[in-house]
């Protein structure tokens, strides 16, 4: 069958078209015919998801429909329409963990299926399951027009909260305003305390998602409101180190959290999956959140995705379309 790998050359992440053995589901799996899979910025970092000069199967997330079942999997049909993170999704056919087979809602289609699992779950875990986001309070994301900061931005307004968004690109700042954005505040640039303090009439960001790194962390830290709450889930800006605050750390009791998958077991990576099934996957069911997908790529072309991705130009999810 048709796949990609993914191998480091130097600073790079290069993607290579391989043809792959047919992959049979184990116990507790289910085999997937791809119609879809999402691309994530994370798996093209070298010494990310990938390390050294190792090589492995591409893709990370995806949608498809179920063609075989393994021993011991029940309450799934074949044929069945789920979507999930699974390892290898960049291919015709991929093997998920029963564990992670989410359905697919009725309303979406594969190709906005494909971009909700990894992002989405990851912002269940920092909005809901970490970040004790409640109707009403302010939410700060930085980066918010990166695919986790969209996917936070239609969370958080599924679940009645305030948004304030920082971003370089006022463009894609207005274009979020039709999602709810409540405030847009057009920076790169570690000056937004100000205006986040002003915008919440002094009170703060209950919930701060930082998206960039640790060019911003201190100024988040000056965001953050009494007992708020602060969302490590990224570092785009490539700066992994940062001054922190200790007496407002400790004066204003404040919670800082990571959200990364890398060192969790597989039952720890499916732990939150029923919750976010039960608490926000009904919002996709009734339409109060559509997948943003910025552009879909057909099968042959996804170097051409990772140099679009790459390239920062999309406003929400890049989709890679494997099969109609």
């Amino acid at each position: 069958m048709k796949s990609y790998a993914l191998r480091v050359e130097g600073t790079q992440a290069v993607l290579q078209a391989v043809d792959a053995a047919m992959p049979a589901p184990g116990p507790g799996q289910v085999l997937l015919k791809m119609h879809a899979a999402g691309l994530n910025r994370g798996e093209f970092i070298p010494g990310g998801l990938i390390k050294g000069n190792n090589s492995k199967p591409a893709g990370i997330e995806g949608a498809g429909e179920v063609v075989a079942l393994g021993a011991g999997v029940t309450g799934l049909q074949v044929g069945a329409r789920v979507m999930g993170r699974c390892p290898g999704a960049f291919s015709e056919y991929a093997v998920m963990d029963v564990r992670e087979v989410m359905p697919v809602p009725a309303g979406l289609s594969m190709v906005e299926a494909a971009a909700v699992p990894l992002s989405f779950l990851v912002v269940h875990d920092m909005l809901v399951l970490q970040g004790r986001l409640k109707a009403g309070a302010w939410l700060l994301v930085t980066g918010v027009s990166s695919g986790a900061g969209v996917a936070a931005l239609q969370a958080a307004k599924a679940l009645g909260a305030k948004v304030i968004g920082t971003s370089g690109a006022a463009e894609k700042l207005d274009k979020l305003k039709a999602l709810g954005l409540d405030v847009a505040l057009n920076t790169r640039a570690p000056d937004f305390a100000a205006a986040v303090m002003e915008a919440t009439g002094g009170h703060g960001a209950d919930l701060v998602v930082n998206t960039v790194g640790g060019s911003v962390f201190a100024e988040c830290i000056r965001c953050m409101a009494f007992e708020g709450h602060m969302a490590i889930v990224g570092y785009v800006d490539r700066q992994l180190n940062a001054e922190i605050d200790l007496q407002a750390l400790h004066v204003k009791r404040l919670t800082l959290f990571g959200v990364s998958n890398k060192q969790r077991s597989a039952e720890q990576r499916a732990a939150g999956v029923p919750a976010f099934v039960e608490q926000l996957l009904p919002a996709f069911a009734d339409g109060r959140i559509r997948p943003l997908v910025d552009r879909v790529f057909a099968f042959d072309a996804l170097p051409a995705a990772q140099a679009y991705m790459e390239a920062n130009r999309h406003l929400g999810k890049i989709v890679l379309q494997i099969a109609a």
